[in-house]
């Protein structure tokens, strides 16, 4: 069987929710009691859509009714229907409460990680640092002389090509090919990937 569909005005035993609005407005609490029997149903269904967790939905539809109850003289007629600005409503709040609950899970997630994280360990830092140390060491000596100065004025006591130049009494131009054919052999013997 069908039902009958009406456009304009209420179908016959509905209220008028535009008039329950006003009476909500001047604090009338059967009239909100009247809208709460009206909207409540199609509230949970949209709020249910969205959060798709019953006891939220639950949760989230009640705070959709107490805000129509304390906002209802906020509603304007001219914007559209009592149920489409509380639909509204329903909808904000659900998404809000959605995206709340996401970003709380992955802070959640943040700090789970960063508890498994192991501790960092001092001494296998200095152990490496050393190693390391040892191993530039190493293979500045396999470097020449003109070599392993350029890189040791540049690198360690932060002069520019030209103060090396003029340090070491080179021209530019052989000290900015010594420092890069010096680098390369650092590279290869220190194993470094380019």
């Amino acid at each position: 069987m069908r039902q009958a569909v009406f456009i304009g005005g209420n179908p016959e035993g509905e209220p008028d929710l535009g008039a329950l609005m006003k009476q909500i407005a001047d604090g009338d609490e059967h009239a909100f009691g009247r809208l709460y029997e009206s909207v409540s149903g199609p509230v949970f269904g949209i709020v249910r859509a969205v959060v798709r967790d019953v006891a939220q939905s639950e949760e989230v539809t009640q705070e959709v009714l107490v805000e129509v109850w304390r906002h209802a003289a906020d509603y304007r007629p001219e914007r559209g229907s009592v149920m489409n600005w509380v639909l509204t409503l329903a909808h904000r709040r659900a998404v809000d409460r959605v995206r709340s609950v996401v970003a709380s899970t992955a802070r959640e997630e943040r700090v789970a990680a960063r508890e498994r994280l192991p501790e960092f360990d001092v001494t296998e830092a200095e152990v490496e640092a050393r190693q390391e140390r040892e191993d530039v060491v190493r293979c500045l000596q396999t470097l020449t002389e003109l070599q392993r100065e350029s890189i040791t004025l540049a690198y360690y006591q932060g002069l520019t090509y030209r103060e090396v130049a003029e340090r070491l009494s080179a021209s530019l131009g052989t000290v900015k090919t010594r420092m890069r054919d010096g680098l390369i052999r650092l590279r290869d013997c220190l194993g470094v990937a380019t």
